[in-house]
């Protein structure tokens, strides 16, 4: 693995130049936290001598550094319906340590990147965004460790926003020499060749592919490229290579999400079969048993699902339809208790333009998840799920135990 350099807010950040394809490359490696690193960023751009500046950016944390209101747009429902509640609740935290190191710090985390933006288009010259879309590593990290220590990523996160400790000066080296992703998962990466692989090598492959995707002809002749410090020896080592002259075959190999075991997709529809079968078993054996076993499956699974929902502290109209819709949901794979109960709190609850040009604010602190309705929305699908996913197996084994009368 690389080492990020380290440098001081004072001093000039590592630089590599270099010719490819008829164009000069200057590679500006920088602190994500550091004020001098945002003003070399400007004193360069301003020198007028760069037709193009390439940023370590993907297109939606792009439109996110220009539109901090892009947020009250986004359509919840819509969101946790496509199976991303996950991925913005896990962007939210990412924000909320970001706040956090501002206040600690004095500056942002990518201060040099809005430095970047802000002069190229005074200067108005284009900006390249490289950098792979945040969603895509996310869940290419999450798949390159094996299922039993994804958790250690998750309390990761959840330990970044719940602490209500100063965050130390070796968590902001860390931003200064790589991003707030690599920053959270830096303990793990430097354990786990797969994770560094997702995190830094993968990204420094694909940024390089970028630039030859993007200026293939040449025509911008001095790029500076600014981008965190720990990229700069992976992505100059990637130019310097051999590049394919079509890029976009490798790059969309590294856009893809690997997929999930096979076997796992099946297990709700086996769980399915289970239960329904030991349902008609119980009623063939004796009826009362029968409804003593469907009675159980509801009170197990609809109040552990509700209990979720009432930790989330959901409208108490959503905690009963959690409880009624559970129990159904989980013989159903194709509708979850979460996304029914989300949905009821969006109606009993619609989230306001307040909420959502509050959220980023409120979510820096650990009552704000609850007192914002977008994120509370968030937690209620989240803690509605995993109540369901309890109650389904707890549900699952006591229905066992009455049939072979356990």
């Amino acid at each position: 693995m690389t080492q990020a350099q380290t440098f001081p807010d004072h001093a000039l950040g590592p630089r590599e130049e270099l010719f490819k394809y008829d164009t000069h490359y200057t590679l500006l490696g920088t602190a994500h936290v550091s004020k001098a690193s945002a003003d070399e960023v400007r004193h360069l751009i301003q020198s007028g001598e760069f037709d193009a500046v390439a940023i370590e950016l993907c297109p939606g944390r792009l439109t996110s550094m220009k539109d901090p209101d892009a947020l009250a747009k986004m359509d919840l429902f819509q969101v946790i319906k496509a199976g991303k509640a996950g991925m913005v609740a896990a962007n939210l935290a990412m924000g909320a340590f970001q706040q956090r190191v501002a206040e600690e710090s004095g500056i942002a985390p990518g201060e040099e990147m809005k430095a970047a933006i802000e002069e190229a288009e005074k200067q108005q010259i284009p900006i390249l965004v490289i950098d792979r879309d945040i969603g895509i590593t996310l869940k290419r990290v999450y798949r390159s460790v094996p299922w039993w220590q994804r958790m250690n990523l998750i309390s990761g996160l959840i330990a970044s926003l719940v602490t209500k400790e100063k965050v130390s000066a070796d968590e902001i080296e860390r931003l200064k020499q790589g991003d707030v992703l690599e920053s959270t998962f830096n303990e793990f990466a430097e354990q786990s060749e797969h994770l560094y692989q997702a995190l830094i090598a993968e990204r420094d492959h694909y940024m390089a592919l970028r630039l030859a995707q993007e200026n293939g002809d040449s025509r911008f002749k001095r790029v500076l490229v600014v981008i965190g410090a720990g990229h700069l020896k992976g992505m100059s080592d990637n130019l310097r290579g051999h590049l394919p002259e079509n890029p976009s075959e490798q790059l969309t190999l590294l856009e893809q999400v690997p997929p999930g075991s096979q076997w796992t997709r099946f297990i709700p529809w086996i769980i399915m079969v289970l239960v329904l079968a030991g349902f008609a078993i119980g009623f063939s054996r004796n009826t009362d048993l029968g409804l003593q076993m469907v009675l159980d499956w509801v009170v197990i699974n609809g109040g552990l699902a509700a209990l979720g929902a009432l930790i989330a502290k959901a409208h108490p109209v959503t905690i009963i339809g959690t409880f009624f819709a559970a129990p159904f949901t989980s013989l159903n794979p194709t509708i979850g208790a979460g996304m029914v109960a989300a949905g009821i709190e969006i109606a009993m609850r619609k989230p306001t333009v307040g909420d959502f040009s509050k959220l980023r604010q409120d979510v820096t602190e650990m009552k704000g998840w609850w007192r914002n309705r977008v994120s509370r929305t968030l937690l209620v699908f989240m803690l509605a799920t995993l109540g369901s996913a309890m109650g389904t197996y707890i549900g699952g084994f006591r229905i066992f135990g009455q049939l072979t009368g356990g």
